[in-house]
């Protein structure tokens, strides 16, 4: 997963500590998050996405985009 989270975080001019306090985690998740070592619940990427003022697509990836498109055989 990669997520964007740093990116946006920092222009918001907003620590790691501080979004965790905003969204109800402990610093060490947005850690986590920001490693894309840890894959979110959807509430919890919600809370982010909100506090951020931005989309749950904006901040996560998962994978390749490929493996999202439906083919026809």
């Amino acid at each position: 997963m990669q997520t964007r989270i740093r990116e946006f975080r920092t222009k918001r001019n907003m620590t790691q500590a501080e979004l965790a306090e905003r969204v109800g985690v402990r610093r060490e998740t947005i850690v986590f998050l920001e490693a894309g070592r840890y894959n979110p619940s959807l509430r919890l990427a919600h809370r982010v996405a909100k506090e951020l003022g931005t989309t749950i697509d904006a901040l996560f990836s998962f994978g390749d985009e490929d493996d999202y498109v439906v083919r026809e055989e």
